[in-house]
């Protein structure tokens, strides 16, 4: 297997998005017009393809290619070592949680990724509040959306604004609200949540274990902190264990 790490990412991404669709991996080549095996040699981590390859392998799997950046290793310790030392209740204020909830109203939701993860023990860095939100309330959701003027991510030009707000387009849940930033996951049914309790609030909150299969890169970033208290000599325990 290649020590690359980006052939890594991409054999597991593209094994997860395959696995999605419910698709074979000679499905997926009879879509694609590639051989089974040389996909399998990229789900394995042996080959490295081409831009051209992987945009072909994700439109056939209804999916397009994102560039991004992030910080390198050590900067994502240093922090994690920065938030471990931080105050739970000081970090949810400077997020405006309980601002952001207030101003969903009745809306229906549970907190979820980053946030959930940080709610449940886990020092990561996080930016945003997430949330989950059935379908069948975005008509709710666009009312809170419109009252706290919220301008949506706008991916192709990376900025805020400029395209439709509302979370039945296409495209990337996120805004920038006059409460702060939220991030959306839109579903069917709301995943079965956990209450936690912070002061004299309680938060539905989804699961650790149902983060790590639906929020990637919540779950690397979770990986990558129990690791840490593994090499220090900690047990992982608590209710991010």
């Amino acid at each position: 297997m290649t020590e690359s790490r980006l052939a890594r990412e991409i054999a597991r991404t593209l094994r997860h998005e395959r696995e999605l669709a419910g698709l074979t991996q000679a499905a997926l080549a009879a879509r694609c017009g590639l051989s089974q095996a040389g996909i399998a040699r990229i789900e394995r981590g042996d080959r490295l393809p081409g831009l051209t390859t992987a945009e072909r392998l994700l439109t056939a799997l209804g999916r397009q290619l994102r560039i991004e950046v992030e910080a390198l290793d050590s900067h994502l310790d240093a922090a994690l070592d920065e938030m471990a030392g931080t105050v739970l209740a000081e970090r949810v204020e400077d997020l405006r949680l309980d601002r952001i909830i207030e101003a969903l109203g009745g809306l229906p939701y549970v907190l979820t990724g980053g946030m959930a993860a940080l709610l449940q023990g886990a020092p990561l860095p996080v930016d945003a509040v997430e949330i989950a939100v059935r379908r069948r309330d975005s008509p709710q959701f666009n009312t809170f959306l419109d009252r706290s003027h919220a301008q949506r991510w706008n991916a192709r030009w990376q900025e805020w604004g400029g395209i439709h707000p509302g979370p039945e387009e296409p495209g990337e849940h996120r805004w920038r609200t006059r409460y702060g930033e939220l991030r959306a996951r839109m579903c069917e049914e709301l995943p079965e949540p956990v209450e936690i309790r912070l002061g004299d609030r309680t938060y539905p909150v989804e699961p650790l274990v149902e983060v790590e299969v639906t929020d990637r890169r919540t779950a690397e970033l979770l990986g990558r902190y129990r690791r840490r208290l593994t090499a220090a000599g900690a047990a992982p325990g608590g209710s991010a264990g």
